[in-house]
């Protein structure tokens, strides 16, 4: 079993930054991949980045080249960096963890709330 914390949400300013962050704990050598997905209101849960173990990273069109995934092996915590934020990325963001097995995990989530 893997848990995930996130932390670092809140409420930004358009234009602004803000350093999520996402603790793992429990069977943290099964984990490979950690990522963070966000979920609009009213909208679908979607992909913002994902990073290995060994720090290859893959980010979906949403965000990319505002936001930096990376993750500190040493301390289980993946992180999200995201600048230039814009009110259409008020959602919650969730960290997901992907174990060697393929078994999901996900944080509670922490809401990113984006004011114009």
């Amino acid at each position: 079993q893997v848990q995930l914390v996130e932390s670092g949400g809140g409420l930004v300013q358009a234009g602004g930054s803000l350093r999520l962050s996402c603790a793992a704990s429990g069977s943290i050598f099964s984990i490979n991949s950690m990522g963070w997905y966000r979920q609009p209101p009213g909208k679908q849960r979607e992909l913002v980045a994902s990073i290995t173990r060994v720090g290859i990273t893959n980010y979906s069109d949403s965000m990319k080249g505002r936001v930096t995934i990376s993750r500190d092996n040493a301390k289980n915590t993946a992180y999200l960096e995201m600048n230039s934020l814009k009110p259409e990325d008020t959602a919650v963001y969730y960290c997901n963890a992907i174990t060697w097995s393929r078994n999901n995990y996900w944080g509670q989530g922490t809401q990113v709330t984006v004011s114009s």
